[in-house]
């Protein structure tokens, strides 16, 4: 179910249209009778991911996975 609101309405109740929101409700608020936003809450916003973002961050030794030399007498 959609809700409509103007932009005086929901500067008057702004808190009231956050909790139907969060409730599942689609808010929508608009001028004249054209739609501006929609409120939505924050979690259902996601982010995409982009394979490689991170290149060049992260560095690893080549001798990671080497024992280090402390360690050698529970090597037995």
């Amino acid at each position: 179910m959609s809700h409509q609101v103007t932009i005086n309405q929901a500067k008057m109740s702004l808190a009231r249209l956050i909790k139907r929101a969060l409730g599942g409700e689609e808010v929508v608020i608009v001028k004249g009778k054209s739609p501006l936003v929609k409120l939505v809450p924050a979690q259902a916003i996601e982010a995409k991911r982009k394979i490689g973002s991170d290149k060049g961050l992260i560095h690893i030794s080549d001798d990671f996975d080497d024992t280090p030399d402390e360690f050698g007498e529970y090597m037995t």
